[in-house]
């Protein structure tokens, strides 16, 4: 019966209403006091029912609620035969439970989509060669699928054979398709909008990218914020008290209306609602754009960041050397880039593929007579010339002559961080080129974006030797750059600028020797296409390893932070005023106590429901 009851509150809300309309309207139009007081009486018995069970039910696990409040003051006011009060404040408080519930079903809608997303089924390879569709949860590692146009792709995979666009949304925030071929990497819940490929599975079920997405935003709304957990310290003794409070007025007044309507004023409803709608809705946000913040906890803590602390290697730059500069001296330079290509192309060097994607097509000519010259580069002979290939100091051993536009060159190469490779045809230089790891389009405005956002100081630390890292920081306005250090050095000096400076630090990477920079740091922030160590020890992930969201994240965060604060001075602010104007005022009833209670519930979500909403300021951007 109490389960049927309780499942039924919006039902009985709608009946208590039509009942409470039914009982003014004879009152008004007929002058009929019986109807008016049987519709008051029967609606206010038929709204307590469903109240007083869930005052029953938290008094069971000595619990003091909202509710138990309510069910105490509509029993003294039915008591005292105030009908009216009565009535009207149980139809309220069920009809604002009905709006605080639909609400917050809005405000989890972004974290409902994602689930949606889930795959449910693929086209897999059989036997007999043939695909076949089976539920997604039998699909194991190595299985070959087949995506069609339109159809969601089921796993994390890697494309075997054909072409099309993906739409990765879902994962990665960002609405333009990206395109897919052989060998490129596919994501579960993903959408293929045009094309049909094959694909092998790496990852399948909860330990594809989409699936950990899932379980980390589940994880992030069950958790709790210091000010949720002291609010819910604060409304376990301040329900007592406004009961205790209650029955204080009582003794020295001995009006027991008053006693009752403090009771129903003193309700803490907004107080207890506001804060975790805020951090929903901020958390569904941030999946909504690619960002996952792993609860409220961090929320607060990152909305609080003076010190951000990057990683250089696949976070500031791309992870993959490339040519970045070259100059070429005196004639035949197509022939002098074969002959480097042919060299390059039999060496195992990691500057060698840079080179040789920087070349392109190329005229390759047999290599002989190669000669490796440890630390310095490489010697050969390529259709009967005597070619050296490598860094100055091999250049100085093959004697030779460097301009002083050459040397000029070098100079600037070097201190611009790149790692040089020199080409001699015969004794004389014909090509410069400078390999270094390129920073990430946009980083140095994003850079900026935090800094507007509140981020004082913005610092590399880097394995890389100091004049690279030196060169990155000149280019994207660091505040401070480190280079030569381990993993341990980089946590060593993360928790020194925690505990000797005070700084509230996060700590941006992407790899293995990044976790525990991510675990020493207030906030570690980890590039979603890192390792899944990075990802499992960091608070926050930028999914598809897009830095650009990272502004947003941080915007996000402050705004969560701000609105948060703003429900809990709504609340305070409503109750205090309530109770002044009953103890202060004539004004002041139940019924109109009880409806701007209901309307400060609503006015706290509608509040918190803003951040679904939220982008980041033109301001800062």
């Amino acid at each position: 019966m109490q389960r049927y009851i309780l499942s039924s509150k919006n039902k009985i809300a709608f009946i208590s209403g039509a009942l409470i309309a039914l009982a003014f309207l004879s009152k008004w139009t007929m002058g009929n006091l019986a109807i008016f007081e049987g519709a008051l009486i029967i609606a206010s018995i038929l709204g307590a029912a469903p109240i007083a069970i869930q005052a029953y039910q938290a008094l069971s696990v000595k619990v003091v609620s909202i509710d138990v409040l309510v069910t105490i003051a509509v029993l003294g006011a039915f008591v005292i035969g105030n009908f009216e009060e009565s009535a009207i404040v149980t139809f309220l408080f069920l009809f604002g439970a009905y709006l605080e519930q639909r609400t917050l079903n809005k405000t989890r809608s972004a974290i409902k989509e994602l689930t949606e997303m889930a795959p449910e089924t693929a086209l897999k390879l059989m036997e007999d060669g043939e695909f076949e569709e089976v539920d997604v949860d039998d699909v194991d590692v190595g299985d070959v699928l087949l995506v069609k146009t339109g159809a969601k792709v089921p796993v994390d995979g890697t494309v075997l054979s054909g072409e099309g666009s993906v739409n990765e949304a879902s994962i990665t925030g960002e609405s333009i398709p990206a395109a897919k071929e052989k060998g490129s990497t596919v994501y579960a819940g993903t959408i293929l909008d045009n094309g049909t490929i094959q694909i092998v599975a790496d990852r399948v079920g909860e330990d594809t990218t989409f699936g950990k997405i899932i379980e980390l935003v589940e994880e992030a709304q069950d958790s709790k914020s210091a000010a949720e957990r002291f609010i819910d310290r604060f409304s376990k003794y301040y329900t007592p008290a406004v009961l205790v409070l209650s029955f204080i007025v009582w003794l020295i007044s001995s009006n027991v209306e008053l006693a009752i309507t403090i009771l129903v004023l003193g309700c803490p409803g907004a107080l207890v609602i506001g804060v975790p709608v805020s951090n929903v809705a901020g958390i569904g946000n941030g999946a909504r754009h690619g960002v996952l913040l792993k609860g409220s906890e961090v929320i607060a803590d990152f909305s609080r960041l003076d010190t951000m602390v990057f990683d250089k290697t696949g976070t500031l730059t791309m992870g993959n050397p490339s040519v970045a500069e070259a100059e070429y001296y005196g004639d035949r330079i197509d022939e002098a880039l074969g002959y480097l290509a042919s060299i390059e192309r039999e060496s195992d060097h990691p500057l060698a593929k840079a080179v040789l994607e920087d070349i392109g097509e190329a005229t390759l000519s047999p290599v002989e007579n190669t000669e490796v010259i440890k630390g310095e580069g490489i010697v050969a002979f390529v259709n009967g010339h005597r070619v050296a290939v490598g860094n100055p100091a091999l250049m100085e051993r093959e004697q030779v002559k460097l301009d002083e536009k050459a040397k000029a060159d070098i100079a600037r190469f070097e201190e611009n961080g790149n790692s040089l490779v020199l080409t001699a045809v015969d004794g004389e230089l014909k090509i410069l080129m400078g390999v270094r790891d390129q920073i990430r389009p946009g980083v140095k405005e994003d850079l900026q974006r935090l800094k507007r956002l509140g981020v004082k100081h913005l610092i590399m630390l880097s394995g890389d030797n100091q004049g690279t890292v030196n060169a990155v920081s000149r280019a994207l306005g660091l505040t401070e750059a480190r280079g030569n250090m381990l993993p341990e050095d980089k946590a060593a000096y993360i928790k020194r600028l925690i505990e000797e400076e005070g700084r509230i630090a996060a700590f941006v990477g992407d790899g293995v020797n990044d976790s525990p920079s991510l675990a020493s740091a207030h906030i570690g922030i980890a590039m979603g296409s890192g390792t899944d160590v990075a990802i499992e020890t960091s608070d926050v992930v930028l999914m598809n390893s897009d830095f650009s969201r990272l502004p947003h994240a941080l915007g996000l965060a402050k705004a969560t932070a701000r609105n948060m604060k703003q429900n809990i001075v709504i609340a305070v602010g409503v109750v205090l005023v309530l109770l002044a104007s009953l103890l202060f005022s004539d004004w002041m009833n139940m019924s109109i106590g009880m409806l701007v209670h209901e309307g400060s519930i609503l006015a706290v979500i509608v509040n918190g429901m803003r951040l679904l909403r939220y982008r980041l300021p033109r301001c800062y951007a």
